[in-house]
C-alpha cells in the first residue's frame, strides 16, 4: 500500500525521497528489516498471549535428553511468521502481481490448515491433530491453485535470448539491453547440470502427436502438488528441535530470493545466460519479507526455546517454499538447495520401510537409525541440540552455495 501512496505522491507532487519505492532493492531492504523488527518486537506479546491462553505443546516420551522440559512451552508461535511475513509484502509490494497473490494465497491456505492441526492438539486434546487425509487433501488443493494459476495466467511468461552461446555482455557494454524474444507462455523450467539448462514440460508428452502439447497439464500439475507436498511435509518433520526448521529455511529463502532477482532484471538474465521471466524481480520482496519474519522468529525459536512454530509454521513454510521455486521455475533444484527436508523425509521413509520389510522377514523390525527423523537420531548419540542444529545449517549453507553454483555449471 505504501508503494502506491508513494507511487502517487512521485508521479503528481514529485515528492522527495518518492522515487526510491520504484526500485525493487529499496522495497526489498524495507520489507527484511520491517519483517524482523514485526517478529522480534511484537513477536513477545503474541507469545505471552499464547501463554495466557496456555497454548502449551503437549510432548510425546521419546526419551531424549531434555524433552520434557519443553512441555508447556508455547506452540502454534507460526502466526508470529506468517504475520511479520504478509504486513510487509501489503506495504511495499505491487498487489496486483500474479506472483506476489499466489504466494500470499499459499500462505493464508498453508497457515489456515497448520492452525486447525494445532487448534485440535492444543485446544481439543487430541495429540493426531488434523487427520492425514484432510492435510493431503488441503496440499492438493493448493497443488490445483498452484499449478492451474502456472498454466493458464497470462502474467506468468518467460522470455529467452536470441543468442545460447554468448559468453559476454557485449550489448550491454554499449549501452544497449540485451535481445530476448518476445514473451511466450511455456511450462520452460530449469534443469541443473545438463549444457542448455533448460527443461520444457511438454516434452514429456510431445512424441503423442502435436495435439498432445494441449494437455501438458495432466502431467504438470500432478508434480506440483507432489513438490508442494513433499516439501511441506520435509519442513514439517524437520521441525522437531529449537532453531532448526526456521533457520533451514531462512538459509534456502535468501538463495531463493537471489534466484528471483536475477531471473527478474533482464541485465543479470542475459549475463547469466538464463531465461528472463518478466514480473519476477517483485516476488523478491516477498521472500525478503519471508527471510526477516524466520530470523526474527529465531530470536524466540533457538535453544532454549521459548515458543515453538507447530504445524502452523511449519507446513506454511514448506508450502511457501516449494511454490516461490515453481514460480522462479527453479523446482529440480529442490532436492539440492532443501537437502535438509530431503534428508529428513528421506529418514522416516527408510526407517518405516526397513522395519516393516525386517519385521516381515524375520519376525522382527529392525531400525537402520536409532530414531527418525534424523536429527533425533543424533540426539540419543548424545549430540546437544544446538550443535546438531548448527550443524545442519552449515549443511545447509553448503547446499545453498552449490545451487546457485549450477546457474553457470552446465
Amino acid at each position: 500500500m505504501l508503494y502506491y501512496l508513494f507511487d502517487f505522491l512521485e508521479k503528481h507532487y514529485h515528492f522527495p525521497g518518492a522515487g526510491l519505492f520504484q526500485f525493487i532493492t529499496f522495497r526489498a531492504g524495507l520489507a527484511v528489516v520491517f519483517s524482523l523488527l514485526i517478529a522480534a518486537i511484537y513477536g513477545k506479546k503474541i507469545i505471552n498471549f499464547l501463554r495466557k491462553q496456555q497454548v502449551g505443546e503437549t510432548v510425546r516420551d521419546l526419551g531424549l535428553d531434555g524433552q520434557n522440559e519443553k512441555a508447556g512451552t508455547p506452540t502454534m508461535g507460526g502466526i508470529i511468521i506468517i504475520l511479520a511475513t504478509i504486513i510487509p509484502v501489503l506495504l511495499f509490494a505491487k498487489l496486483e502481481n500474479i506472483y506476489v497473490i499466489m504466494l500470499l494465497v499459499t500462505t493464508v491456505w498453508m497457515g489456515t490448515i497448520g492452525f486447525i492441526d494445532d487448534y485440535i492438539k492444543v485446544f481439543k486434546k487430541n495429540k493426531e491433530g488434523l487427520s492425514g487425509k484432510f492435510k493431503v487433501i488441503g496440499q492438493v488443493g493448493l497443488g490445483l491453485i498452484v499449478g492451474a494459476t502456472m498454466y493458464l495466467h497470462s502474467d506468468i511468461t518467460v522470455k529467452r535470448q536470441k543468442v545460447k552461446d554468448r559468453h559476454t555482455i557485449e550489448n550491454t557494454s554499449e549501452n544497449k539491453l540485451p535481445e530476448f524474444y518476445p514473451e511466450e507462455k511455456t511450462l520452460l523450467t530449469t534443469i541443473p547440470f545438463v549444457k542448455k539448462n533448460e527443461f520444457n514440460y511438454e516434452s514429456l508428452i510431445g512424441w503423442m502427436g502435436e495435439g498432445a502439447k494441449n494437455y501438458v497439464w495432466l502431467i504438470f500439475i500432478p508434480i506440483v502438488i507432489f513438490i508442494i507436498t513433499a516439501v511441506s511435509n520435509g519442513a514439517n518433520l524437520t521441525d522437531g528441535i529449537d532453531g532448526l526448521a526456521a533457520g533451514t529455511s531462512a538459509i534456502i529463502g535468501v538463495t531463493l530470493a537471489l534466484f528471483a532477482w536475477v531471473s527478474g532484471n533482464v541485465i543479470f538474465a542475459d549475463y547469466l545466460n538464463i531465461m528472463y521471466i518478466p514480473r519476477m524481480g517483485e516476488l523478491s520482496i516477498f521472500i525478503m519479507s519471508f527471510v526477516g519474519a524466520l530470523i526474527g522468529f529465531l530470536w524466540y525459536n533457538t535453544y532454549p526455546a521459548q515458543v515453538f512454530m507447530g504445524d502452523t509454521g511449519s507446513l506454511t513454510i514448506g508450502g511457501i517454499i516449494a511454490v516461490i521455486a515453481i514460480a522462479i521455475r527453479k523446482e529440480w533444484l529442490i532436492p539440492i538447495l532443501c537437502g535438509i527436508f530431503l534428508f529428513e523425509n528421506l529418514s522416516v521413509v527408510l526407517q518405516v520401510g526397513w522395519f516393516k520389510y525386517t519385521k516381515k522377514k524375520f519376525g522382527e523390525g529392525r531400525r537402520i537409525f536409532r530414531m527418525s527423523p534424523i536429527h533425533h537420531h543424533y540426539q540419543i548419540k548424545g549430540f546437544h541440540e544446538s550443535k546438531i542444529v548448527t550443524r545442519f545449517w552449515i549443511v545447509g549453507i553448503f547446499l545453498a552455495i552449490l545451487t546457485i553454483a549450477t546457474l553457470k555449471i552446465r
